[in-house]
């Protein structure tokens, strides 16, 4: 873990400024109630929205981070919620629980080899109240990536997603040998789900080969949006599939009482549950409804 010390060595004038979007209320109050949690070392330090450190006992360094650096940590957590706004809908998706627990959503940062530049983050919502004190009840919510230097995302994310699945899949397989109490009990689901996974990625990327990184509306015609339209609806198909089996696994595992282990399937099959609802909203929804403007204008 070492955010904190990537996140320093940024120069922050080189932050291209944050774009003009108007948030809805439920990302308004997200902004607002916004948690960091970055990496220093071995530590796992917990920002509050006024960047106090909630835990544990703050090292004289992240204090000097905090103080040098309050207003990229405001451009950092408004950056994170356009990036959700435009490229997710598990805000959405989990607003019941999100609205529940008044907004609080953590977002945990981990740098992905970019010096400084790309972040995975996963987020979790919890109540203000027992935040410190049941820190472990925290409900997971989804996971996404941000790039701090390029807001517009190729293929509209989707890559990013398929990669994603593909490397979680061998965390599984990890977390299995280490928390299961008979993993070779389980080697036919395994190798159901590594052959879906590796169907999705295959496919998928070759999909993506054929269709434009960027879109451009103007240039368009009506005939390529229903191509682009069903090619990623084809992308979601897999995901579907990956899906279903990840659910027929979790489902088992809760049967044979493999609590140590099923969570981690739960969250997996957590990350699928917010791609196929991005793929039928923003991504399939948006081009059905240009499509039938297009043809509205015939």
């Amino acid at each position: 873990m070492n955010e904190v010390e990537e996140l320093s060595k940024l120069d922050t004038q080189s932050l291209p400024p944050l774009r003009t979007i108007l948030l809805d209320d439920l990302h308004q109050n997200v902004l607002k109630n916004l948690f960091l949690e970055l990496g220093s070392g071995p530590v796992l330090y917990l920002l509050s929205p006024s960047y106090t450190v909630m835990n544990p006992t703050p090292s004289e360094a992240i204090n000097d981070f905090i103080s040098k650096n309050e207003n990229f940590l405001d451009y950092l957590r408004e950056s994170i919620v356009q990036n959700l706004a435009v490229y997710s809908v598990f805000l959405d998706v989990n607003s019941y629980f999100i609205e529940q627990n008044n907004c609080l959503v953590l977002a945990r940062l981990r740098e992905r080899d970019s010096g400084g530049r790309r972040y995975e983050i996963k987020f979790y919502t919890h109540s203000a109240r027992d935040l410190l004190t049941q820190y472990k009840d925290k409900i997971y919510i989804g996971r996404d990536f941000i790039d701090l230097f390029h807001f517009k995302r190729k293929y509209l994310g989707v890559k990013d997603l398929i990669v994603s699945l593909k490397e979680q899949y061998e965390v599984l397989l990890d977390k299995a040998e280490e928390k299961l109490k008979n993993p070779l009990e389980y080697k036919s689901f395994f190798q159901e789900i590594k052959e879906s996974v590796n169907e999705l990625r295959n496919e998928s990327l070759l999909a993506l080969q054929s269709l434009p990184p960027y879109f451009d509306f103007n240039k368009l015609k009506g005939d390529d949006l229903i191509d682009i339209n069903a090619q990623y609806r084809t992308i979601n198909h897999y995901m579907i599939e990956l899906n279903d089996e990840v659910a027929e696994f979790e489902n088992l595992l809760r049967n044979n009482k493999e609590t140590n282990f099923v969570r981690y399937v739960t969250k997996y099959k957590k990350d699928m549950a917010n791609a196929i609802s991005y793929f039928n909203i923003r991504i399939n929804g948006y081009l059905t409804t240009k499509i039938y403007n297009l043809k509205d204008k015939l």
